[in-house]
């Protein structure tokens, strides 16, 4: 007999894809322009115009057999290294390339970390509202996820109620800002307090938390008063997992790394652990374009003003029609209250009016629906009438 759990997983498609394929479908019996798709976080804007030309370059000059052959198992000496001083150069860390891992982006980057780090039994404590396939990422690697709800209103860390969930088994923490699905950023009191309490929980079981930061939207901010903390100036025992999908738009190309905290106890072990389970999964060898690119691209971003822009005219739009929602600071997304308790049942009818949009259940939080808001400023204004009539539905 075949493995059931995994076969029950590709009978299954997240909700978010599920949604997706829903709306290609619809697309093609009513035609595009006519179905709001805000399912998918994939990124609507191109990436900046000096990637298109530095692949270019590395094309044209590089061996094309070194180019497409394999570079080390944990990514080109080259590109780690570029990446270690790009990190020291931003925050107070002494990164080296040994601290780095270069992957085929986030997914690989959190399922290596997590099988490098857990062990049969122990549990990993994230943050509701959270993304759906931690629960996935963390079963796979044999562990249990804890989801903990954030504060009401503000989807801060709620401190006391991580307390009550940390336990003798606690073996990481997950954290996720800019947050998918609500948008908020963690703040730097947050960051500090949770630093404190897993330094405290660590002596007192004499085994370590590591905290790991699950970081594609870092880039993603819309006001230069938000600063995204960085977990390693207030962590030791802290592994940062990267991707390049969101801040230079380029979600299909897979590309990547773990940071290792080099400052932690024990750093070599879990910086191998990183490699045994890169190996053990068959996670080795990140696309070497891709790497190159990332040695000619660290400190670009994508032109998240557009971002920006849908976040305010559908901030303004939604709460002046009723919505309620957290005003998002970064990523994409926008979490609103759905006008029922069942936000199943509200993402249902929000199909009677072509809106395509995801029920906040998967994310472990009940009576709220994501927004993805990385569309075309043209669909989200020509959808807007439809969130309107949405919401005076249930007026009636």
């Amino acid at each position: 007999m075949i493995n059931e759990k995994n076969v029950r997983l590709g009978k299954t498609r997240s909700s978010i894809r599920e949604l997706f394929e829903y709306g290609k479908k619809r697309k093609a019996e009513i035609g595009e322009e006519n179905v709001f798709d805000f399912s998918l976080g994939n990124p609507s804007v191109p990436a900046p115009p000096e990637v298109s030309a530095a692949l270019k370059e590395i094309i044209d000059t590089f061996d094309p057999v070194l180019l497409h052959g394999y570079t080390s198992a944990q990514g080109d000496y080259s590109v780690r290294k570029t990446v270690a001083e790009y990190i020291n150069s931003r925050f107070k860390t002494v990164l080296t390339a040994d601290c780095i891992y270069m992957t085929c982006g986030a997914a690989a980057s959190l399922t290596i970390t997590l099988n490098a780090l857990l062990n049969a039994g122990d549990e990993v404590i994230t943050f509701a509202p959270y993304f759906p396939e931690y629960k996935v990422f963390t079963e796979h690697a044999g562990g249990k996820l804890i989801a903990v709800e954030c504060e009401d209103e503000t989807f801060q860390i709620d401190f006391e109620k991580l307390k009550k969930a940390l336990s003798p088994t606690t073996k990481a923490v997950i954290v996720n800002s800019p947050n998918n699905p609500s948008g908020v950023v963690y703040s730097e009191k947050s960051m500090i307090l949770l630093g404190q309490l897993l330094e405290e929980h660590s002596k007192k079981h004499n085994n370590p938390v590591y905290l790991i930061s699950d970081e594609p939207y870092r880039e993603l901010v819309y006001e230069k008063s938000v600063r995204v903390p960085y977990i390693m100036d207030f962590y030791a025992n802290s592994v940062v997992c990267y991707s390049y999908s969101k801040s230079l738009s380029l979600p299909g190309e897979r590309i990547g790394y773990i940071a290792v905290n080099n400052k932690m106890k024990s750093f070599e072990d879990v910086y191998a652990g990183v490699c045994g389970a890169g190996r053990a999964l068959g996670f080795v060898c990140a696309p070497n374009l891709f790497q190159q690119l990332v040695k000619k691209a660290c400190g670009l971003t994508s032109d998240v003003s557009v971002y920006k822009k849908n976040r305010d005219v559908l901030y303004a739009a939604l709460t002046e029609y009723g919505y309620k929602a957290v005003k998002p600071d970064g990523a994409f997304y926008m979490f609103v209250k759905a006008f029922e308790e069942d936000a199943k049942a509200f993402c249902e009818r929000a199909k009677d009016f072509e809106l395509l949009i995801v029920a906040g259940d998967d994310f472990g939080c009940k009576g709220y629906a994501r927004i993805s808001y990385c569309v075309s400023p043209e669909m989200l204004h020509r959808a807007l009438p439809a969130f309107k009539k949405l919401a005076e539905s249930y007026k009636k």
